[in-house]
């Protein structure tokens, strides 16, 4: 998102550039006539004023050699021809369709699926306290996004509309449309908008899991909020890096050195094919940090594509996520108690849901959880991520330490069901100002550092 000082961006040179060409043709020369005796001397003086010019720099090199041959003009009926092609190329750049097969250049990439990302404005309301009393108004911020369907339906980031009381799309050929949020994941810092639109172009996605490093890609967003539709290019920089933001949540990544600035969150990241492997969404940053840390430079994230796309398609589909349930209620192991009885990481199973997937596999009140489909957990965050890995009907197994000693069970996991219906909520855009509540996303609610607080452990059945 980007709340004037704190969205990503990125900027692309896309001139080109011609290259002035000579050519030197010597024409066979007639009979020259017997050429006149020379003063050695002059010649001399000539050719040191020659190198002193040159030496001095290559425009006065120039008059030097101009200067020589005034001096010393060439035989009579000896021509040299330069010549001079200063013309700029006028083939058009052919564009390309994403076919998978067939490698596209950057500038193929940028004239096919330019038109497909859009710049996203949001409106939201603020309220602060000052000297003189309470204040409100509304905060403008910028972001970017990306066209999925033809009739209207648009992919950017969750914390580009967090909190938005409207929101309006941009697209390339500065056509302004006003966008209703069709729902969105906080968690996975996706969301999906609608405009009233059809016939529009759109993006095709890839596949993120064939991803390499060293892989070329590139991303087109809203730099700075203000340099609207630039594209930035890089390389695969890292895959299945475990990114950590500032409330605990944990989001698989790609890293990039694609030039990310604030605004580009929610642009696509292309791979060489023109096809969308990722979400622009991240990139570190030192905060301006004068303590002598170095500046962090080119090192971006986006989310994985494949990470997505079912969850994109739930929320295109039912206005939010179909999650995989388990009907428990966790909390995390403090260090004293694992010291004290002797408890490995994991998370502690707070309460068990009467006919829920965890009372069938048999997980009961005071197991701890230690693994999930084959990934460790240390904390409440780390077994949202592994089970979010899975869909209602998929079958995984967890690992639990009871009584001083592990047992590997079978879950096959339930569906969360409309999350909207859960808590009251409507669903749409909690965690405005800056809180960072989940309330209408699967019942859990985070404070600011990242620890889980009262209602965690009591109300947040493990479904969200």
């Amino acid at each position: 998102m980007y709340h004037e000082n704190e969205r990503p961006q990125v900027q692309w040179d896309g001139s080109t550039y011609s290259t002035t060409g000579y050519r030197v043709e010597d024409i066979p020369a007639a009979p020259a006539p017997q050429p006149k005796p020379k003063k050695k001397r002059g010649v001399l003086r000539a050719i040191a004023l020659v190198l002193c010019c040159t030496l001095a720099g290559g425009g006065a090199g120039v008059g030097g050699a101009a200067l020589y041959l005034h001096m010393n003009p060439p035989a009579a009926g000896s021509n040299t021809i330069i010549h001079e092609n200063n013309s700029v190329p006028t083939s058009p750049v052919h564009v390309k369709q994403a076919d998978g097969l067939t490698p596209m250049s950057l500038t193929e990439i940028y004239e096919a699926y330019a038109e497909t990302s859009v710049v996203i404005t949001a409106q939201t309301p603020y309220s602060t306290s000052t000297w003189y009393g309470p204040a409100s108004g509304v905060q403008t911020s910028a972001g970017s996004g990306f066209v999925i369907s033809d009739n209207g339906y648009i992919v950017t980031n969750y914390h580009v509309i967090d909190g938005a009381q409207t929101i309006t799309v941009t697209m390339f050929d500065g056509t302004e449309y006003k966008a209703d949020y069709v729902g969105g994941e906080k968690d996975n810092d996706i969301a999906v908008l609608k405009i009233d639109a059809t016939g529009l172009k759109t993006v095709v996605l890839g596949d993120s899991d064939t991803l390499q490093v060293g892989q070329t890609v590139c991303t087109i967003g809203n730099a700075l909020g203000s340099l609207s539709f630039s594209q930035t290019s890089g390389a695969v920089s890292g895959v299945g890096r475990a990114v950590t933001y500032s409330d605990g949540t944990v989001i698989n990544m790609i890293q990039t050195d694609c030039t990310i600035n604030s605004g580009n969150s929610g642009g696509p990241l292309f791979d060489s094919y023109g096809r969308v492997v990722g979400i622009t969404s991240a990139k570190y940053s030192n905060n301006n940090d004068s303590s002598g840390q170095a500046a962090i430079e080119n090192i971006g994230f986006a989310i994985p594509i494949n990470d997505v796309k079912g969850m994109i398609t739930d929320i295109m589909e039912n206005g939010y996520v179909i999650r995989p349930y388990m009907g428990i209620t966790v909390a995390p192991i403090s260090g004293d108690n694992a010291q004290i009885f002797g408890w490995p990481n994991g998370v502690y199973v707070n309460s068990v849901e009467d006919g829920s997937c965890a009372q069938a596999a048999g997980i009961r009140r005071g197991d701890i959880i230690t693994s999930l489909g084959g990934t460790e957990v240390d904390s409440t965050a780390e077994l949202t991520a592994a089970k979010n890995r899975f869909k209602p009907g998929d079958t995984a197994e967890v690992t639990v330490y009871r009584a001083g000693e592990y047992f590997t069970l079978t879950i096959t996991f339930d569906s969360s069901g409309d999350p909207t219906q859960d808590s009251g909520s409507s669903g749409a855009q909690n965690g405005q100002n800056g809180q960072d509540s989940q309330n209408g996303q699967g019942g859990w609610d985070r404070n600011s550092q990242g620890s889980w607080n009262f209602n965690d452990i009591y109300n947040g059945f493990f479904g969200g």
